[in-house]
């Protein structure tokens, strides 16, 4: 009879040692959960950006104007006949 109770409380820790500690265990839930909430804030962020990404792409192939306003602001260009200023502030 002891022999039983013995092992039975060696199951019953194995057990337990299972769920509070192993692989599948309530602190290994709750950090999967929390890992696949991340995951789902970034895929939001991302789904948003190429939302982004293609409204600016719709813009580009169906405006010349959005295409200037582009080189002006990223290169830097100017049409034929503008003339360019650069104002330089002083550095105090």
């Amino acid at each position: 009879m002891r022999w039983l109770l013995i092992i039975l409380c060696v199951f019953i820790s194995t057990l337990q040692y299972r769920l509070w500690f192993g692989d599948g265990s309530l602190p290994h839930k709750y950090k999967l959960q929390n890992d696949v909430t991340s995951q789902q804030k970034k895929n939001e962020n991302l789904r948003q950006k190429n939302l982004d990404l293609a409204e600016e792409l719709k813009h580009l192939t169906n405006s010349t104007d959005s295409i200037e306003e582009r080189a002006r602001r990223d290169l830097g260009m100017i049409k034929d006949g503008e003339t360019f200023y650069m104002i330089v502030e002083e550095e105090n």
